[in-house]
């Protein structure tokens, strides 16, 4: 890993976003690619997407509509262990995502003048599931449970055809699904099947849906950006980045552990240590080299790490830190500080905090009860991670009575009048007027 040294420095807001390890030309170019492929989904559709298939997938001839006894066959044979783990992680994002939906609240303006606030589901939800370098069911948890809570009322899901499976989607993937009766999947990847959630593809029976949500690399990710506008989506959950902020006091194993576990994910993954401490930095260094090479995924990590996107930072003290990190607004944040818990709250841009050393980002990955879909690429400052609200659209009912109506004729007659759209006022006036005068 590089360091990258800004002990010393004054860095404005502006500095400090530069300082930033990201490989931005990678996503500039994801972005091109990816909108190429959705494209041609919405042009071609099945044709495309059997076409990407071979090309990416190396599968053809599959069924792209996953038939109900694939589900059912993969329900019946998956782990029993696995099982248990999924019906538990299941148990815990369903409690949290539940504090994810708002109550409806009345509002009384006036006498007879009243303002519901309420929040609906959309009809039809996406749900993208990778598969490629990982299949991960734990993401069907993730995406399915919050859509559910939200009271959505059909969920799709698209995950990669599997070159292992004769073209079928990954049996643990189709096991989780099973187990939340999703029964509307498809073997669909990539940027693809972005494009094919947005658009529908009626060959194959695919109705368009309302908001597409999910992570993946970042063909995904930017694969979202091309279709926003059409359908909503969650951020852009594209390759995982884990920022770790460490003083003196953490220990450095389990640092070296916990930037490996996020780099093994993807060769674009971001690994980033944040510290004051020139010591610590250098024993994280020699831990994460013994480390690395046992892994399984030994190459991907050494790409992931030696890459522009990851890096050492040494800083000058904890507000220095703090400063950083939310700059970058990494996707997962650990904190390994002494007074992490009264510290978190100092760094408010990140897509989930992970607070202490008992706390790792695998926790949140499975079992946490917290959603592991969260914003990347900076998108943290203004974005938030995957949950119930993320299948929710915030509306406003408004019901005011005559009388209600005439204690603000006035204003709105006189406000149209100043914005020179005096229809505006004359469709109130009409609700005064004598119906039978000429």
């Amino acid at each position: 890993m590089r360091t990258i040294d800004l002990r010393g420095r004054e860095l404005s807001p502006a500095d400090m976003l530069a300082a930033v390890p990201r490989a931005a030309q990678a996503r500039a170019e994801a972005l091109e690619t990816a909108a190429r492929i959705v494209d041609d989904v919405r042009d071609r559709g099945e044709r495309a997407l059997r076409e990407q298939a071979e090309r990416f997938d190396r599968v053809s001839g599959h069924e792209i509509r996953v038939p109900a006894e694939h589900i059912a066959e993969a329900l019946a044979s998956v782990d029993p262990g696995v099982r248990a783990a999924l019906e538990e992680a299941i148990r815990r994002v369903r409690l949290a995502s539940a504090a994810q939906v708002p109550e409806p609240r009345r509002t009384e303006i006036g006498p007879g003048a009243v303002i519901t606030q309420r929040w609906q589901p959309v009809a039809r939800a996406g749900v993208y599931i990778p598969g490629g370098k990982a299949p991960l069911s734990s993401s069907v948890v993730m995406n399915v449970v919050p859509a559910q809570v939200a009271g959505v009322a059909v969920v799709a899901l698209a995950s990669p055809p599997q070159e292992a499976f004769g073209g079928r989607v990954h049996p643990t993937i189709l096991a989780a699904a099973g187990l939340l009766g999703i029964d509307e999947v498809y073997a669909i990847g990539g940027a693809g099947a972005i494009g094919a959630l947005a658009y529908g593809v009626d060959e194959i029976g695919l109705d368009p849906v309302d908001v597409v949500s999910g992570p993946g690399n970042n063909y995904v990710a930017s694969a979202k950006r091309a279709v926003a506008g059409v359908v909503g989506t969650d951020s852009e959950a594209g390759a995982t980045e884990i920022l770790i902020v460490a003083d003196s006091s953490a220990d450095p194993r389990l640092i070296a552990a916990d930037l490996i576990s996020q780099a093994e994910h993807d060769e674009q993954a971001s690994a980033v240590l944040v510290t004051d401490s020139p010591e610590l930095a250098a024993h994280v260094a020699s831990e994460i080299s013994g480390r690395a090479a046992k892994t399984r995924h030994a190459e991907r990590v050494a790409v992931s790490l030696a890459g522009e996107q990851s890096a050492i930072v040494l800083v000058d003290d904890r507000a220095m830190a703090t400063a950083f990190s939310n700059a970058y607004a990494p996707e997962h944040l650990e904190l390994h500080i002494d007074g992490a818990e009264d510290a978190a709250s100092a760094f408010t841009s990140a897509g989930a905090v992970f607070v202490g050393d008992q706390t790792p980002v695998s926790l949140g990955d499975y079992m946490a009860g917290s959603n592991h879909v969260l914003p990347t690429g900076g998108q943290a400052r203004y974005a938030p991670g995957l949950g119930a609200y993320t299948f929710l659209r915030p509306q406003q009912v408004i019901s005011y009575d005559h009388a209600a109506l005439a204690q603000v004729r006035s204003g709105v007659v006189s406000l149209a009048a100043a914005e020179i759209l005096p229809a505006h006022g004359e469709a109130v006036e009409a609700r005064f007027a004598d119906p039978t005068a000429g």
